[in-house]
């Protein structure tokens, strides 16, 4: 056993067309009691000037954005009632992680294992001193532990769930056998959330540290539940550069007329160019089974058109991610093959947003000391109200009954319940 050494394939891929992949999808959506089938994982929309005042507005953590792969953590048994685990990328695959290669042990219980449990995070490759590549898995999110459905807790609750039952046991395992971490597929860890106005921070102390690549941040919404799909309180903040737009590319060759040299040949029809410079039409999704509707043309040099011919790939119908120069000119970056469909034209209209009216990574800093202020604000009335309740409590387990005449405690112990242990999530 070694770690992984390609994010993109983790695993072994269950075929397409599979009956157990089919099977695999259908017990997600179950535990998750949900009919769909698709990607179950939650999506952040592009930050945009007016989030300014929803970060002043809620409670929101602030994580680093790392330039890695998305994958939600499927923890089962198989038909022989072993661990197994799965990573579910975006486009809805299962990759079958080989056995005896990541354990996740109970409380008090290291041959102990979860099912019935999602996770979500994202595969990185970390850089490692000395040299090398150490394959890890961040978490940031937990929607189901061990069959008890979290996803309408708090964020700040569905990590402590993560923490306290899954991840406190796995970390404590391998601090006792540390000889057994470089026989695991990947590390895991719990990725770094911190107050949204700790952005300041951000920047200068915790994204140039980062053993991996990064291309922004990420601030979710403390209040709100998991959310399937696109999340209005997920935000997604790149710097200007590193906003962008998965279209489907679409090429267009011209058509050469036939020559001498053509007709004496025998080709005698119109025929397409390969060779020559194509039309890059982009296509966004339309969603409802419609088919990808053009959005536009990508801008491309004559250079680059030799280097993308050069590497010998499909391009035709292939998500490609592009940014949009200052011309408003959209430009090629690079592919996204882990990707099956577009962005959605929605998404596309809020990453423009994002683009024309964006915010600097100095109007973050600027407001960070106003959504302090604002949350500290949150807080101490969320305190003063617990001190009230409290009191209004005492009241009334203090209040005479009966025309004035306490009750003894002994005589009061039949009808008191019993505080007990809390209940551990089934």
């Amino acid at each position: 056993m070694a770690p992984l050494d390609n994010i993109s394939a983790p695993g072994i891929r269950v075929p397409a067309g599979e009956p157990l992949l089919y099977n695999m999808r259908q017990e997600v959506a179950s535990l998750l009691n949900r009919k769909n089938i698709n990607f179950p994982g939650a999506q952040p929309v592009s930050f945009a000037r007016r989030h300014l005042e929803e970060l002043a507005r809620k409670d929101y953590f602030v994580c680093e954005k790392s330039d890695g792969m998305r994958y939600l953590l499927y923890l089962t048994e198989d038909e022989h009632g072993r661990e197994a685990q799965y990573l579910i990328d975006r486009k809805n695959d299962y990759w079958y992680i080989p056995p005896d290669e990541l354990h996740f042990p109970i409380q008090n219980d290291r041959q102990g294992f979860h099912i019935n449990t999602l996770i979500d995070g994202e595969l990185v490759m970390d850089k490692v001193p000395g040299g090398g590549m150490q394959p890890k898995y961040l978490v940031f999110d937990c929607l189901v532990l061990d069959g008890n459905n979290l996803m309408s807790r708090t964020l700040d609750k569905r990590i402590a769930y993560f923490r306290d039952h899954i991840f406190s046991p796995y970390k404590k395992l391998y601090e006792e056998f540390p000889e057994e971490k470089p026989h695991l597929r990947f590390l895991t860890e719990l990725k770094a959330m911190n107050f949204s106005y700790a952005i300041q921070m951000m920047f200068t102390d915790v994204l140039p540290r980062l053993p991996h690549g990064n291309d922004g941040l990420i601030f979710t919404c403390r209040e709100t539940e998991y959310k399937h799909g696109t999340d209005q309180h997920i935000l997604k903040w790149k710097p200007e550069n590193e906003n962008s737009v998965d279209f489907r590319l679409v090429l267009d060759f011209p058509l050469i007329q036939p020559d001498t040299i053509d007709r004496a040949e025998g080709i005698t029809e119109p025929y397409l160019d390969y060779d020559s410079l194509p039309t890059c039409n982009l296509h966004v999704h339309a969603g409802d089974g419609k088919d990808d509707t053009w959005y536009g043309t990508m801008y491309l040099e004559p250079e680059q058109w030799e280097m993308m011919k050069a590497a010998g790939e499909p391009w035709n119908d292939r998500i490609i991610e592009c940014w949009m120069d200052e011309r408003r000119r959209w430009r090629y970056m690079r592919p996204r093959d882990d990707k099956t469909v577009a962005n959605h034209i929605s998404t596309v209209e809020s990453v423009i947003e994002s683009i024309t009216d964006r915010v600097t990574e100095k109007d973050l800093i600027a407001v960070a000391g106003n959504i302090r202020t604002q949350w500290k604000r949150r807080a101490a009335e969320v305190d003063q109200k617990e001190v009230e309740r409290k009191r209004n409590t005492s009241v009334s387990v203090n209040a005479p009954v009966n025309g004035g005449a306490k009750r003894k405690a002994e005589e009061q112990a039949a009808a008191r319940p019993s505080p007990g242990p809390p209940v551990r999530p089934q």
